[in-house]
């Protein structure tokens, strides 16, 4: 995502807009829990202020993730709002950054941006009315805790 900053640069400018749609490959998704990301837009605005180029944008799709019951896909939607200077960023991650002269790749912070975003778990709509018990089983959920040590009798003898 190339943005033209020559009139930013140059001052005949005070800022820069855009609004541009983006299709990430398997490739890129690689190595992370999405399955994919669909009708990715980056829509924003990218100023100057003392010496240093400002983003603020706003990101949104769909993040494709498996259900954590399940493992189908579930479609999850967000929004991501930017807010940040291009040095700062520039300063993190100095390998992932081209050289801007004339134009500015907002790709790189549009991805850890998202990257940030994904949930640690999503449940599909149908993945509710599983029945998650059954004859001498039963799933133990984060709030729930249940101990089955031979040891068990022991406490209730320090008591």
């Amino acid at each position: 995502m190339q943005i033209d900053i020559t009139k930013l640069k140059s001052g005949y400018e005070n800022s820069v807009t855009f609004a541009q749609t983006h299709t990430f490959s398997k490739d890129e998704l690689a190595g992370t829990e999405l399955s994919d990301l669909k009708d990715i837009q980056a829509t924003g605005i990218i100023t100057m202020q003392y010496d240093t180029y400002h983003i603020d944008a706003t990101v949104s799709g769909i993040m494709v993730l498996s259900c954590a019951i399940t493992l189908e896909e579930v479609d999850y939607p967000f929004s991501i709002t930017i807010d940040t200077d291009l040095d700062e960023q520039i300063e993190k991650g100095q390998k992932k950054y081209r050289n801007y002269e004339n134009s500015i790749d907002i790709l790189p912070i549009i991805w850890e941006n998202i990257l940030m975003e994904i949930p640690m778990k999503v449940v599909s709509e149908k993945a509710k009315d599983i029945h998650l018990e059954g004859d001498g089983w039963k799933l133990i959920t984060d709030g729930e805790t249940e101990r089955n040590s031979p040891f068990e009798k022991l406490n209730d003898l320090l008591k």
